[in-house]
């Protein structure tokens, strides 16, 4: 061999190599589910943010969209197509749990990723139009009660989705029969409250912290309840809890994310260093509060048992509701 090829040969070896040995943290992406503008949005842009905040990162993350199957597109594609993408991220919140408790993303479970970081929670909100005669959860439930026709309420997912079992849980602490709703599915929590203040719907069953971004956007929506154990910080201070008027339901919705099953320990214990080291900043808590999230720092191990035990959960309540259960 020449001492030309062998210098080009050395050279891509050694270029090989450092590529091997690249950080995943200098070109990142993170995987929002859906469409712009809802929960997962929410969720990456938090990340996104904040690890460049904490000069964690190469380059800024890149912040992509997969919609489908709220979320299910995303996991199928990870798990199947891009496992070992050390660099790539993909947002989860309660809702992609409760899915995959229902056979809903497909073939794969909750053992089929690996469960990286939660990095706040959020709360369930019955959320109306500004211009709705809803003033309290006992006006809707009244509606409701009167002529269940006439109350269309519209929610990110199908039924079965969490976004459904939120008002599910209403009407049956209403004692109201949950199937006589009328109920319109979107693709996404952005799309729901676009519908919402165009009168398509009247009621929402969403978060309350994509609520509180909208509302500071000058959305016109308003939020009858929150489904908390008590009353929240912040804008909703003001916004009483289900439980307060009358209707005990609870539902918190853990946000996070989860990286591809094949992804080296070394690249996935660095991920959660830099997770746990970012969220342990008052930056942080400063970004997530103005999120509306609250706090729920957890990553690695005791996620992935946390995970899976509200899967089983999950699996529970969706059977109390005659729902499909994955096996």
């Amino acid at each position: 061999m020449s001492t030309r090829l062998r210098f080009c040969a050395t050279a891509l070896l050694g270029l090989a190599a450092l590529a091997a040995h690249a950080s995943p943290l200098d070109k990142t992406e993170c995987i929002a589910p859906a469409k712009p503008g809802g929960g997962f949005d929410l969720t990456c842009k938090l990340a996104q943010s904040s690890l460049m905040e904490a000069k964690a990162l190469g380059d800024p993350m890149r912040v992509s969209y997969m919609p489908g199957g709220i979320g299910a597109v995303a996991y199928n594609a990870i798990v199947a197509q891009r496992p070992g993408e050390a660099g790539t991220i993909v947002a989860f919140s309660g809702g992609s749990l409760l899915n995959l408790a229902q056979g809903k993303f497909g073939r794969y479970n909750e053992n089929d990723v690996r469960w990286l970081a939660a990095v706040g929670t959020d709360y369930g909100a019955v959320i109306v139009a500004d211009s709705s005669p809803f003033k309290t959860l006992a006006d809707l439930v009244a509606a409701v009660k009167a002529d269940p026709t006439k109350v269309v309420f519209g929610a990110g997912g199908t039924i079965g989705s969490q976004d459904w079992l939120k008002a599910a849980l209403t009407a049956r602490a209403a004692g109201l029969n949950p199937k006589s709703m009328r109920f319109v599915a979107f693709e996404g929590g952005g799309e729901a409250l676009t519908a919402l203040q165009g009168g398509h719907v009247h009621v929402y069953s969403g978060d309350a912290a994509e609520a509180e971004e909208k509302i500071k956007a000058g959305a016109k929506i308003r939020v009858l309840a929150v489904m908390a154990d008590k009353r929240l910080d912040g804008p909703l201070a003001k916004v009483p809890t289900a439980k307060e008027q009358g209707y005990d339901i609870q539902w918190p919705i853990i946000r996070g994310f989860y990286v591809g099953p094949k992804v080296s320990d070394a690249d996935y214990k660095l991920w959660v260093d830099t997770f746990n080291k970012m969220m342990a900043t008052p930056a942080f808590a400063k970004a997530r509060d103005e999120r509306g999230l609250y706090p729920f720092a957890m990553t690695g191990a005791e996620l992935t048992t946390y995970v899976k035990q509200r899967v089983a959960d999950y699996r529970k309540i969706a059977a109390d509701f005659g729902l499909n259960v994955a096996p």
